[in-house]
């Protein structure tokens, strides 16, 4: 059914896959970052040496960019909660229509449960927008 093969890997290739699994591996926030050199001067191949100024480790635009689109991706998918929330009430306030429609005696407690339930439908609905609100502005 499957068939086994050898895969043989040249030394020649090895170093390609090493640098290239490497490179992967790293978050790309640091592909943006330039490298930080301890030392002062870099010899070249042709003998001669090249002074390279060390710089301080610094943040760049792009990744505070993406810190900030991170948080308004954030802040809408907790606000998804709050359409939940009406869907919830329109459903309390129908069963409540119905359930007069066919029982019109239970008015008073019928009445009662779909305050309750609008309670627990519009807090849950406001839970969901502190959270968005925490995302955008305690972070």
């Amino acid at each position: 059914m499957y068939s086994c093969t050898r895969v043989t890997i040249s030394p020649a290739m090895v170093s390609p896959i090493r640098s290239i699994s490497r490179a992967l591996a790293r978050p790309v926030s640091s592909f943006s970052r330039p490298p930080v050199w301890n030392e002062q001067f870099v010899s070249q191949a042709d003998g001669s040496t090249m002074q390279i100024v060390p710089r301080g480790f610094h943040t760049s635009a792009v990744s505070k960019d993406i810190d900030t689109a991170a948080k308004f991706i954030g802040a809408g998918a907790a606000t998804v909660g709050v359409a939940g929330s009406g869907a919830g009430i329109g459903t309390v306030f129908g069963s409540l229509i119905i359930g007069y429609a066919r029982n019109p005696s239970l008015k008073q407690q019928l009445f009662s449960y779909a305050i309750l339930g609008f309670a627990l439908s519009e807090a849950m609905g406001l839970f969901c927008l502190m959270v968005a609100f925490l995302i955008l502005f305690a972070m």
